[in-house]
């Protein structure tokens, strides 16, 4: 058993770490009300101390030492491996096989290869999956007309509009004409409004079943991910200052509605903002989503931040075959060196944004067919206590 060290002895130990910082990433850092606590790779070095030390911030500022990279790509992968047996057991036990049909208008290569990439996850999970292909020069009652085809097929479960649409026409209007129950992408009106009034329940797992359940029906797929992988860190969030860098319908109004769910303060900067840099400098967890290229600089984030880079963006690399290279909004080689955990792009969000998207498809079959949903968010730590229970009433 480790004991705590006389605050003396403490006080040598940390400025000895801090003038020669232990290399090699930190096994673990954890904060509690009264210590902190270290533990090298090398040499296994463990100090507590009370919080607010001079001497702990000094080896925090100078010996900080590389993040914890948040694996989207594995989190995302156990979440897929779920929806396959839940796909299966709803085959097995009822003859149900969730269906999921994408809308693509126009011949973006981009919106191709996300498309292809969508409908070859749906399969191998089992998921059933139909494409309707539009010319980019269809008009908005094509597109409406297409929606209310998928709408009364009964083995379509969830619509996906694949975006961006072309510039003439309107994707909010196109968006609302989605029904709720086939939304899949979590954008319409009802399910966004949902999200916002339920936010601390939909975040603590408490958004209950029947005719007490709270919430929208699916969340969008981007602002899920992103919220699932803070709370696969199993860290207290709660209190926690968090920068939402961007506010897109899409990605940062929901991030920051369950991200106040968690009980974080939030704050959101954007193109108005006045010093984006000093909201960051205070910010204990940072999300990036404003496409821009490797815009958030390492002294921007505070020491030991949590970073999730929504971004994707090409950079230009002449020893890349294709000549770019994928990177996000944050600079990430020199923003590892500052936080504590950091998502990598691509491997990061992008993984759970398509399992977020498989997880609604099958929720959205299961409200079809009468059955209980699945939890919104997959929430294990302390913070989240479940209120489902076994006879599927409301408690």
């Amino acid at each position: 058993a480790t004991q705590v060290l006389p605050v003396a002895l403490a006080s040598l130990l940390a400025l000895t770490v801090s003038q020669n910082p232990p290399r090699g990433r930190f096994l673990t850092r954890q904060t509690g009300p009264f210590a902190r606590q270290y533990r090298g790779m090398k040499g296994s070095t463990l100090m507590r101390m009370k919080e607010g030390e001079m001497s702990v911030r000094a080896v925090e500022e100078r010996g900080l030492p590389e993040a914890q990279i948040i694996d989207g790509k594995s989190i995302a992968n156990r979440m897929r491996e779920e929806v396959r047996k839940e796909v299966e057991f709803l085959r097995q036990t009822s003859g149900l096989t969730p269906g999921l049909a994408v809308i693509l208008v126009g011949n973006r290569t981009d919106s191709r290869t996300y498309v292809n990439f969508k409908k070859k996850a749906a399969a191998e999970v089992g998921i059933d999956s139909t494409e309707e292909v539009l010319d980019d020069t269809c008009t908005r009652e094509e597109i409406i007309s297409t929606i209310k085809n998928l709408s009364v097929n009964e083995k379509v479960h969830g619509i996906l509009l694949q975006l961006p649409l072309p510039s003439h026409l309107d994707e909010d209007e196109i968006i609302k004409t989605i029904p709720v129950e086939k939304d899949v992408d979590g954008f319409s009106p009802v399910n966004v409004g949902e999200l916002w009034l339920a936010a601390r329940e939909i975040s603590s797992g408490q958004e209950g079943y029947g005719p007490c359940r709270k919430g929208p029906l699916v969340l969008p797929c981007t602002a899920a991910g992103v919220v699932q992988l803070l709370l696969s860190l199993n860290i207290p969030l709660r209190g926690k200052e968090a920068v939402v860098v961007g506010r897109s319908r899409i990605v940062g109004l929901p991030v920051a509605g369950l991200l106040q769910g968690l009980d974080c303060t939030v704050t959101m900067v954007h193109s108005a903002t006045r010093d984006t840099k000093e909201h960051l400098k205070r910010a204990d967890i940072v999300v990036a989503a404003i496409g821009q290229t490797e815009y958030i600089q390492a002294e921007w984030l505070k020491p030991g931040a949590i970073v999730i880079d929504v971004g994707i963006n090409s950079k230009p690399d002449i020893t890349k075959k294709r000549g770019y290279r994928l990177v996000g909004d944050v600079n990430f080689d020199d923003a590892r060196q500052r936080c504590g955990y950091i998502t990598p792009v691509p491997g990061g969000v992008g993984p759970m944004t398509v399992a977020m998207l498989l997880k609604n498809t099958v929720n959205l079959a299961r409200h079809a067919a009468g059955l209980r949903p699945l939890p919104l968010l997959d929430c294990n730590s302390t913070e989240c206590k479940s209120s489902y229970g076994a006879t599927g009433a409301c408690e």
